[in-house]
C-alpha cells in the first residue's frame, strides 16, 4: 500500500503544480485553452496500482482528454462569466447514457421525476427558506448535504421514492459531486417571486424547474446556458461531441461493476481545472502578487507535509485527510498572520451575507458557494491550528500543527518572501492587512487552496479501490463554520439520513 500512497500524492500534486505554474507564467495574460495542456498532460499520467479499477481511472483520464480536446475545437478562449460552468456539461449527458444503457435505471429516474412533482411542500419550503436566507450561508451544490443545498433536498425526495437503494445514490451522486446541470434549488422561485407571481405560483415553476433538469438533463443544461447568455462556444454541440467520445468509456465502467454514481461523479469533477481553475478569471485575479504567494505557499505546504508522511499512511482516506487538512492549516495561518483568525471572518462574513440577501433577494443560487467553502477551509484550519498553539505555550519555535497523527509543515510559508514582506505592497508603514484582503479576493474563489485538483485526484485514486460503495455526496457532518460558530441550522441537515 505504501506504493499505492506514494502514487497518489505523486498523481494529486502533478495536478496541482501544473494548475499553479500555468497561473504563474500567463498570470495577467491572455487565456488560451491551449494553456490548459499542462493539466491534460499529467492527468494522462494516470494509472490504476494494485486493487484500483482501471474503468475508474479511465473515466477520470477520458474524461479531462474530451473536455480539453472538444473546447479547443470549438474556441481559443472562454469569457470568464462562461468559465465557472465548463464542469457541468458531463454529468448530464453521463446521466442520459445510463439511463439509455439501463432500462430499470430508467424506470427508477421516472419514479423519481414522479416524486418531484408529488414533493410540493418540501420544495415550495425549501425554496423559501434559501430566497430568506434562513439556513445561513450555504452551498447549494454542496458535496455534502449542508442544509439549503440541492442535494439536501433531493436526499429528502430519494427517501420517500420506492426505487433500488443503488439508484438512490446514484441519483443522489449526480447532483452532489456529479453535475446534473448548472441549476441551484430556489432560484426559479426568487426569480418569479420578485416578478410578481404568488408563492404558490413560484413554487409549481420551480418544481417545473426541478423535474426538468432529470427528464432533459442536456437540453436543460444548454437552456440554462442560453437564459445566463453564454457565447464562449456551442453547449450543445459540445455535449452532443462528449457523448459520442465517452460512451465506450461509460459501458466499460458499467460492465466493470463500478457503481453508477461514481460514474455519474468522476467525469464531471475533473474537468474543471480545463478554462475554469486555469482561465481567465484565474489570470486576472492572480496579477496581484499577493494572491499568488498564498496560492504557492499553501500548494508547497501540501506538498512537504503529504510527501513527509507518505511512508507513514494507514489508510488511502488518510491522504485525502492529511491533504485538506494541511491546506486549511496553511490559510489560517496566513490569516493569523495579520492577526485576524476562522472566528472573526466568519461571523464577519455571515453578517455579510444576511446583508447581501436584503440587497439581492434574487442573488445567484451560487453566489456565497465559495464564502462557505472558505469558511469551513479556514474553521478547519483554526481548530488544528489552535490546539498547536495552546501546545505550544509561549514556547520557542516553529508551529507544528496536527491533522491526525501527522505534522503540517508550515515553513513554506516563512520561506515565502512575498507573504513574509507585506510591506511591499501596500503603505509600508501600515502593512497589517494585506495578506487578510488577499485572501478575501481569495474567499470569492479558493479552489486552490481547498485544493479541487487534489482532492478530484485523490477521490478517483480512492473510488478506484472501491468502486462498488457510491463515494458521493460525503455521508458525515460537514461540521459547517457558520452552524458551529454562529447560526443554528444542525437540526435541518441531512447526513445521518443519506440514502
Amino acid at each position: 500500500m505504501a506504493e499505492l500512497y506514494e502514487k497518489m500524492v505523486k498523481e494529486a500534486m502533478m495536478a496541482q503544480k501544473a494548475d499553479v505554474e500555468t497561473i504563474k507564467k500567463n498570470r495577467g495574460k491572455e487565456f488560451k485553452i491551449k494553456d490548459t495542456k499542462a493539466y491534460l498532460d499529467v492527468v494522462q499520467e494516470m494509472e490504476a496500482a494494485g486493487d484500483q479499477s482501471e474503468a475508474v481511472i479511465n473515466l477520470h483520464k477520458d474524461s479531462v482528454k474530451a473536455h480539453y480536446e472538444i473546447l479547443d475545437s470549438l474556441t481559443d478562449t472562454i469569457r470568464p462569466e462562461d468559465d465557472p460552468f465548463v464542469e457541468h456539461y458531463q454529468t448530464p449527458v453521463v446521466l442520459e447514457i445510463l439511463r439509455d444503457e439501463d432500462s430499470e435505471f430508467e424506470k427508477s429516474l421516472q419514479a423519481f421525476i414522479d416524486a418531484i412533482g408529488k414533493a410540493e411542500a418540501l420544495i415550495g419550503r425549501e425554496a423559501i427558506r434559501r430566497y430568506g436566507g434562513f439556513y445561513g450561508p450555504t452551498c447549494v451544490v454542496d458535496f455534502a448535504l449542508m442544509p439549503g443545498s440541492t442535494s439536501n433536498v433531493v436526499n429528502r425526495i430519494l427517501r420517500e421514492t420506492d426505487i433500488p437503494e443503488m439508484h438512490k445514490q446514484a441519483i443522489l451522486s449526480a447532483k452532489s459531486w456529479g453535475m446534473n446541470t448548472s441549476y441551484g434549488i430556489g432560484e426559479v422561485f426568487a426569480n418569479e417571486l420578485e416578478r410578481g407571481a404568488t408563492a404558490a405560483e413560484a413554487a409549481r415553476k420551480e418544481i417545473e424547474m426541478v423535474k426538468y433538469i432529470y427528464e432533459e438533463p442536456v437540453e436543460a443544461q444548454a437552456k440554462l446556458m442560453d437564459d445566463h447568455g453564454h457565447e464562449s462556444f456551442d453547449v450543445r454541440e459540445y455535449m452532443s461531441r462528449y457523448r459520442k467520445e465517452m460512451e465506450a468509456t461509460v459501458r466499460a465502467a458499467m460492465d466493470d461493476g463500478v457503481h453508477y454514481g461514481n460514474i455519474l461523479t468522476v467525469p464531471a469533477y475533473c474537468v474543471g481545472d480545463i478554462s475554469h481553475h486555469i482561465a481567465q478569471s484565474t489570470y486576472n485575479m492572480c496579477k496581484d502578487d499577493v494572491v499568488m504567494a498564498i496560492i504557492e505557499a499553501t500548494t508547497e505546504v501540501m506538498d512537504s507535509t503529504l510527501n513527509s508522511a507518505v511512508s507513514s499512511f494507514k489508510s488511502e482516506y488518510d491522504v485525502l485527510s492529511l491533504a485538506t487538512g494541511s491546506s486549511a492549516c496553511a490559510v489560517e495561518y496566513i490569516l493569523e498572520l495579520d492577526g485576524f483568525n476562522a472566528i472573526g471572518v466568519v461571523d464577519l462574513l455571515t453578517k455579510r451575507f444576511h446583508n447581501y440577501v436584503q440587497l439581492y433577494p434574487t442573488r445567484g443560487a451560487a453566489a456565497e458557494l465559495h464564502n462557505s467553502d472558505f469558511m469551513d477551509m479556514i474553521y478547519r484550519g483554526w481548530t488544528h491550528i489552535d490546539k498547536a498553539r495552546r501546545m505550544l505555550n509561549g514556547k520557542e519555535g516553529p508551529l507544528e500543527p496536527m491533522v491526525g497523527d501527522y505534522k503540517v509543515d508550515l515553513s513554506p510559508i516563512h520561506e515565502n518572501e512575498v507573504i513574509m514582506n507585506p510591506q511591499r505592497y501596500t503603505y509600508p508603514a501600515c502593512a497589517i492587512t494585506v495578506r487578510f484582503s488577499a485572501l478575501m479576493r481569495l474567499a470569492d474563489y479558493p479552489c486552490l487552496l481547498t485544493s479541487e485538483p487534489v482532492t478530484a485526484t485523490l477521490m478517483t485514486n480512492i473510488i478506484a479501490l472501491h468502486k462498488e460503495s457510491a463515494a458521493s455526496p460525503a455521508r458525515t457532518c460537514k461540521n459547517c463554520a457558520a452552524a458551529a460558530l454562529i447560526d443554528f441550522r444542525h437540526n435541518h441537515c441531512q447526513w445521518r439520513e443519506a440514502v
